[in-house]
């Protein structure tokens, strides 16, 4: 069974971290909350973002979601165009 987390990153977030993917151990009482703060802690610049939306498996995500091993969970920062 597979026992981490897949991140991928797109837009700004993807220049953050400095890579579009990430392979994260996996924690049995992950939430979408617990990522973003353990993203946060990491690369402190996320926390600047006005909007940075998480998608679980190409669906979006709340904060108090769980996440499962072998979940790919997607970093969708603010989009700005015209």
């Amino acid at each position: 069974m597979q026992k981490s987390v897949q991140v991928l990153a797109f837009g700004i977030a993807r220049d953050i971290i400095g890579t579009s993917t990430l392979s994260l151990p996996f924690s049995p009482d992950m939430t979408v909350a617990s990522l973003r703060m353990d993203l946060l802690q990491q690369y402190p610049a996320l926390g600047e973002l006005n909007a940075l939306a998480f998608a679980i498996n190409s669906a979006y995500a709340q904060e108090e979601q769980s996440i499962a091993p072998g979940d790919e969970v997607a970093l969708i920062p603010p989009v700005s165009g015209g």
